[in-house]
């Protein structure tokens, strides 16, 4: 089988069309994504992506995969990385929407700059203290807690652990420097940090705009360093930054 490896600010991604075949059936789906992903005896990446045909008349629908298999409605920087490859293989126009789980996402293509329109934000819980920090709880296309902090460096991966489990949702440290957000997020699915999480940076961004005077449009850097730009409309969240075609492979 044709995969291809792309990476939006940090993350990863093996993403490849839908096989009309009975060994690539729903049910084997999951453990296919624990094969590709798997860094030392697969391509290695954060997250799988199958590319299927819409049944609601966008330009095509998804399939998300975290590389432990599990199925996840929303992945930021994963539907930046899809939008790219379903333009470079004329599935799409560089104006195009895609079904998720979360809805419809809407993304225009610029050259390897991808901006999406991420599904409204929600809050789940109105803020509360736990574990010494304070969280606001919101699902910005996935659940997500953020807390912010003076100091990044206090990301606790323990704590990360222990919130994650308890609220089945992704972590995010968060810390505004006067110019730039910066954020770091323990993910679900990888059950680590990751170098970037889209969803996870919106709800950030979000949780700054409701509740911390920020701005509605903001430059956000997660911890690969990139720099993405973020914006919310009134009721949307825009969600851009640059997306890199890694390569293209055979996985026998």
């Amino acid at each position: 089988m044709q995969v291809s490896k792309y990476n939006a600010s940090g993350n990863d991604f093996v993403i490849f069309q839908a096989i009309d075949n009975a060994k690539f059936a729903a049910s084997n789906r999951s453990a296919l994504a624990v094969r590709l992903c798997d860094r030392f005896s697969g391509v290695g990446a954060d997250g799988m992506i199958i590319i299927k045909q819409s049944n609601n008349q966008c330009d095509f629908a998804w399939e998300f995969y975290n590389s432990d298999g599990s199925i996840a409605a929303m992945c930021g920087n994963g539907s930046r990385a899809a939008a790219l490859y379903a333009y470079k293989n004329q599935i799409c126009d560089a104006v195009c929407t895609f079904e998720t789980g979360a809805g419809i996402i809407g993304a225009t293509i610029v050259k390897d700059h991808v901006e999406v329109a991420l599904s409204e934000p929600k809050k789940l819980s109105e803020p509360f203290t736990q574990m010494g920090l304070e969280w606001s709880f919101y699902n910005t296309g996935v659940p997500h807690l953020v807390s912010f902090v003076d100091d990044l460096d206090k990301f606790d991966l323990e704590i990360c652990k222990t919130m994650r489990q308890q609220y089945n949702a992704n972590v995010n440290y968060a810390k505004f420097d006067g110019q730039r957000l910066l954020v770091r997020t323990f993910e679900r699915g990888v059950e680590n940090e990751t170098n970037a999480c889209g969803t996870g940076m919106a709800a950030s961004f979000f949780t700054g705009f409701e509740r911390f005077g920020l701005n509605d449009k903001v430059e956000v850097i997660p911890r690969s360093g990139e720099i993405l730009n973020l914006r919310f409309d009134g009721e949307t969240i825009h969600f851009g930054g640059k997306v890199s075609h890694i390569f293209d492979t055979a996985i026998y």
